[in-house]
């Protein structure tokens, strides 16, 4: 099957230069192109394209306006372009926010070490969010059009006017689960340590659940995010300002607090240490070539395996690849509780088809069953 794709920036050396590198794989085709945001609005609504992506900063409407309007009126996978800086992780979270699925860093030195790495990882990311796209449509906008929720409440009235590398995701296999389920009773397990790990998607995902925790939820929680850089710190904070919990970017010696969440900041490792009752995290530089994914979640899972062996809820959410399965794994073998988010609800179904069909996982939920079966499972829901 050939997905057809709009690509829009106001800049013509860039259209022609996302257009040439999508137009390689041949599952993808380059329909047309619009110059802003006026003329993507339009051009989704007559061609009806599988996917788009999109730059933030563009004349007549930019980038974020441009996504609200398109998924209210002609829903369709859209992800954005932005650059490393602060001011551009606070707009791409505002595109995330109006509905746009995932994005890249739009300088694609900073992303991959030559040219054929960075066409090979745009051409995947787009190829995922198109086979999202009869999905997207079939829901219309009335439920792909997000609410304001990951705005600060402040930003709710004044909205700004203005990832990590991935792999290829596993290849489409029969899930090891039948569909997802709700938790229905308590095990009775005990619990020191909450563990998300997500990537593609994660933003929205995370926010959804962690809103629905109490101010007096009972255990920390360590997340590992597939974000840039530049990208966590702003992420955590705008968390903060919407959550009854305390979000913070994770910070080296930080002591593990119930209620308190702890997100990996981006292009480090975060490993917990110190023992069940003292355990404080440590952020480590990382230059290995090995490791594809900084921050890493088998490198965080696996470190909390070694400190709070099978006291742990951790839970796969929405992502491409397989990062989490390993750290999934010796969690379970030290009698940890493993989750996975289910397919229907993620973006890429790429991280929890891993951990599904490795056989880890005991339980897939939609993404709106999270919350309250993690508050039913350790007895506060």
């Amino acid at each position: 099957m050939t997905y057809k794709v709009l690509v829009v920036d106001d800049s013509s050396f860039f259209r022609k230069r996302v257009s040439d590198l999508l137009n390689q794989d041949p599952n993808l085709e380059v329909i047309d192109v619009a110059t802003n945001g006026k003329e993507a609005v339009e051009k989704a609504a007559s061609l009806r394209p599988d996917a788009i992506t999109m730059d933030i900063e563009m004349p007549i409407l930019n980038g974020i306006e441009a996504v609200k309007k398109i998924m209210a009126e002609s829903p369709t996978a859209i992800l954005m372009f932005s650059s490393l800086t602060h001011e551009g992780a606070k707009a791409t979270l505002d595109a995330l926010d109006a509905g746009a699925l995932d994005f890249l860093p739009k300088k694609f030195n900073e992303i991959a070490k030559n040219s054929e790495e960075a066409g090979s990882l745009l051409r995947s990311r787009v190829v995922q969010l198109a086979r999202k796209s009869g999905l997207i449509k079939r829901r219309g906008a009335r439920t792909s059009a997000r609410p304001s929720t990951l705005l600060s409440r402040s930003q709710r009235t004044e909205r700004s006017s203005i990832s990590s590398r991935t792999t290829a995701p596993l290849a489409k296999e029969k899930p090891a689960h039948p569909a997802s389920a709700k938790l229905t009773k308590s095990s009775g397990k005990h619990y020191k340590l909450l563990a998300i790990g997500t990537s593609t998607g994660g933003p929205v995902a995370l926010q959804k659940v962690l809103t629905k925790l109490p101010k007096n939820f009972p255990l920390p929680i360590v997340m590992v995010q597939h974000m840039p850089a530049a990208f966590t710190g702003a992420f955590s904070n705008r968390l903060n300002s919407l959550c009854q919990i305390s979000v913070k970017e994770a910070e080296n010696g930080d002591v593990l607090k119930p209620g308190c969440a702890y997100l990996a900041p981006g292009g480090k490792q975060m490993v917990i240490d110190g023992t069940e009752n003292a355990a404080k995290l440590k952020i480590l530089d990382d230059h290995s070539e090995r490791v594809a994914y900084k921050p890493c979640v088998d490198i965080s899972f696996g470190s909390a395996a070694k400190v709070f062996a099978g006291d742990v809820l951790a839970v796969i959410l929405t992502g491409m690849g397989a990062d989490g399965r390993e750290g999934s794994r010796m969690l379970k073998n030290k009698g940890a509780t493993i989750w996975a988010q289910d397919e229907e609800s993620c973006v890429v179904y790429g991280m929890p088809q891993a951990v599904a069909n490795a056989g880890i996982s005991q339980l897939s939920l939609s993404i709106d069953d999270v919350a309250p079966s993690i508050l039913k499972e350790i007895g506060n829901g």
